[in-house]
């Protein structure tokens, strides 16, 4: 049977603020609170809050049938919970129907996983605990920044635990094959792929409302008609998006939310379900390893990372930035590490981007490419020199080898013991649950031996 995959990405741009040359050295503080508030509230009224609201009616609708993925940066939740805890709550709602699944991401929503490991692994650990805290449940399913994948990511999404990760289905990795299969990573057979679909994902996020488009009006009998026609042997479909394309990119206007309302009872009289990006997991088999030797993302039509390092800008203020990654991990200085998550956000490196885009680039109080790079680099200026402060870059690399082993260690036996602690949890609600049944059945039997009393 064919099933929809339905994902949304969560995820709020940290404003940074108009940082001078002179600013340097004496103020360390890099961000626009009032661009940050007026901005999320904006995308809260007129689009996350009014499309979580419609996507839970259409869970209480079809009772089980429909289902639905989210992802959320952890800076995403950090902003959420400052502006717009309204939100979180309805997410939790949502949680609360058994109609949900919470994926992991990167907590900065940045570019980690393309240059260091240990960073990559640290952020994916740390969001994972956040969702854990919110919904109760550890994510299984792992959604890059930018749906970043290679064979090597791939290769560490298993490592760390993962049974399935999301990624761009593009048509110059899979060449002649479809996107409408699992496939499994070509180093790590037991991690699975879920790809999106190019196609019938922007049809809804970027043409929806454009009146020049040849599949202008789109409604959902076709849109479900489009997968039916579909050889049937094809029994997957990834429809991946940010959630700001519903109320923003595309407006409440353009009769968006009508259109996803229509979307369960066009799928079901054509025999379509809708299935948890871990429920395909456990219910589809992968049909072969996908050859991914270099990174693919969900971004322009070259569906690579070019749209972050495409250019010498964004390489140089990329490098400089990651050259302090390991000493910002030995430093673990609180106010360093949330400035380290926000500067990592990938929007800081699009924002400088030269590259023609089919998709606008909203630059905020940029002019130019040239604008955002300057801007970043006074501010990554200032940071650096605040990590040196903590910890010099004139210590050797023994040294700084020998910290990070023992940072390393010490992380891989908290690991440890936490799978220690969550199997003990596990056995103590099995005795428990045993215990309950046995009282429940000694009860029984006591009454039943009274009331024979009685009738003697």
């Amino acid at each position: 049977m064919k099933t929809i995959c339905l994902y949304f990405e969560i995820h709020q741009i940290i404003h940074l603020k108009r940082y001078r040359f002179f600013d340097i050295g004496t103020d360390h503080y890099y961000y626009d609170d009032y661009e940050n508030e007026h901005s999320i509230s904006d995308i809260a009224e007129r689009s996350y809050l009014p499309a979580l609201e419609t996507l839970l009616e259409m869970i209480k609708a079809n009772n089980g049938y429909f289902k639905v993925a989210f992802s959320l940066s952890g800076v995403g939740i950090e902003q959420l919970e400052v502006h717009a805890q309204k939100v979180l709550d309805k997410l939790q709602e949502l949680n609360e129907t058994g109609c949900v699944e919470f994926l992991a991401e990167p907590y900065s929503h940045g570019l980690s996983s393309l240059v260091n490991e240990e960073s990559f692994a640290a952020e994916v650990k740390r969001q994972m605990k956040k969702m854990k805290e919110y919904f109760g449940k550890t994510p299984q399913i792992l959604r890059n920044s930018g749906l970043i994948y290679s064979d090597d990511i791939g290769m560490q999404a298993a490592q760390l635990g993962f049974k399935g990760m999301l990624t761009e289905g593009a048509k110059h990795v899979l060449g002649w094959k479809s996107p409408h299969y699992i496939y499994n990573c070509a180093l790590a057979p037991n991690l699975k792929l879920l790809l999106r679909d190019v196609n019938l994902s922007d049809d809804i996020s970027l043409r929806f409302n454009d009146k020049e488009w040849p599949g202008y009006p789109l409604f959902a009998d076709n849109y479900i008609k489009e997968m039916a026609d579909q050889p049937q042997e094809e029994k997957f479909y990834g429809i991946f998006m940010n959630l700001s394309a519903i109320g923003i990119s595309q407006p409440l206007s353009s009769n968006i939310l009508e259109f996803l309302k229509a979307l369960p009872a066009c799928a079901k009289a054509k025999g379509i379900t809708f299935s948890t990006p871990s429920e395909v997991c456990d219910s589809m088999p992968s049909v072969g390893g996908l050859d991914v030797p270099d990174t693919l993302s969900w971004m322009d039509e070259e569906r690579d990372v070019s749209t972050w390092l495409g250019n010498p800008m964004q390489r140089e203020a990329f490098n400089k930035l990651y050259s302090v990654a390991d000493r910002v991990r030995i430093a673990d200085d609180p106010r360093i590490n949330q400035d380290w998550d926000y500067l990592q956000a990938s929007n800081n490196f699009r924002f400088m981007s030269t590259k023609p885009s089919h998709v606008g680039i909203d630059r905020g109080i940029y002019s130019s490419p040239f604008d955002a790079f300057t801007n970043y680099m006074n501010i990554l200026g200032d940071f650096l020199s605040r990590v040196n402060s903590l910890y010099p870059d004139d210590i050797d690399n023994e040294e700084l080898n020998s910290l990070l082993t023992t940072i390393r260690n010490q992380e891989e036996e908290i690991d440890m013991k936490e799978k220690e602690i969550s199997r003990l949890q596990t056995k103590i609600e099995k005795i428990e649950a045993a215990e309950e049944k046995l009282r429940v059945k000694v009860e029984k039997k006591s009454k039943t031996a009274n009331s024979k009393k009685m009738e003697v």
